[in-house]
């Protein structure tokens, strides 16, 4: 039987966090007295020193005591797992989950995600975090999310993922440009015209390589950090772009139409994972997603549905890739 308690693992996790014993009482909204004794009587349970305290310098861990952080929040998560699934009786999902997404990717897969955990779901608190692919990485790996919906450019060591769906670059043209009617073009016939970049990383980096293994310079005169923006500005004949996420309608916000056409020579396509920290064990709730996500998302992509053009505009029609399925277990 061990001699701590799950309430001395989580203020010494606390503390580790605050990096004093005065932050982590604040936080945890009991006196620094409460957390100085309770690491005290941890410290003697293991019979190891886990910090070194510094008056007016906070505190810093110690070799074990780095160890032990890691361990205890592990311990920890599981704990609370414990309690969710006791509360009812293993019978039902609940608690906590945060999910992250490159924001170009959001608006067409979020809302699938959402709706379905609320439906099959209803007691699992979904929290959604829509930034930048860099910044959805630096969150995850820091343990600020649970999962995230990401490109598969340019990602870093320690994930692990599942592929949900494959999109291509195309490119985007004013419904009156003169290849607009065109079922596909190749890049060398825009390199005289101007390009406006969705300069989004890693979207800039991907484009920029599209052109440079066709060969082509291209002529960028306009750089931005928003999608429907950039398709804003093409609309109003600025200028033409080569993007990877593709709407279902082919108009602007200000419902100018776009002109969306193939590449010429076809280049590879790019995939979108759902992925998570390596070594992490999900949560029941978060495979659940993870299960879903991987069989139901790549019916958010249009290209990926059985349906004609004619049946989209008419909303009345029901959908395959909008249809109730089975909740994940």
């Amino acid at each position: 039987m061990a001699d701590y308690t799950l309430r001395q693992l989580d203020y010494f996790v606390a503390v580790a966090e605050a990096g004093s014993i005065s932050g982590a009482a604040a936080k945890l909204r009991v006196t620094p007295t409460a957390v100085a004794s309770a690491l005290t009587e941890l410290e003697r349970a293991l019979r190891t020193q886990l910090l070194v305290r510094r008056k007016a310098h906070g505190v810093s861990l110690t070799p074990t005591g780095v160890f032990l952080r890691k361990r205890a929040a592990i311990l920890l998560r599981d704990a609370e797992e414990l309690r969710l699934a006791t509360a009812s009786a293993g019978t039902e999902l609940s608690g906590p989950l945060t999910l992250g997404c490159y924001v170009t990717i959001s608006p067409t897969i979020l809302p699938l995600l959402v709706r379905w955990t609320a439906e099959h779901h209803p007691k699992v608190e979904l929290d959604v975090v829509a930034r930048s692919q860099a910044e959805i990485t630096e969150l995850l790996l820091a343990g600020g999310l649970d999962l995230a919906i990401v490109y598969d450019m340019g990602l870093p060591d320690g994930l692990e993922s599942v592929l949900l769906y494959t999109v291509r670059p195309y490119i985007v043209l004013p419904a009156d440009h003169r290849l607009a009617d065109a079922a596909s073009v190749c890049l060398a016939e825009l390199a005289d015209e101007p390009l406006i970049l969705l300069d989004l990383p890693p979207a800039a980096m991907h484009t920029l390589r599209v052109f440079e293994q066709a060969g082509v310079a291209p002529r960028v005169v306009q750089r931005t950090t928003d999608f429907e923006l950039t398709r804003s500005l093409v609309a109003r004949g600025l200028g033409y772009s080569v993007i990877v996420q593709r709407p279902a309608v082919d108009c602007s916000y200000e419902g100018l139409p776009l002109a969306a056409l193939d590449i010429d020579p076809a280049v590879p396509g790019v995939g979108v994972r759902m992925v998570w920290p390596r070594g992490v064990r999900l949560t029941d709730r978060a495979q659940a997603l993870v299960t879903f996500a991987a069989e139901r998302a790549r019916f958010t992509d249009y290209r990926h549905r059985n349906v004609s053009p004619a049946r989209r505009a008419d909303h009345s029609t029901p959908s395959p890739w909008c249809e109730s399925s089975p909740p994940a277990r």
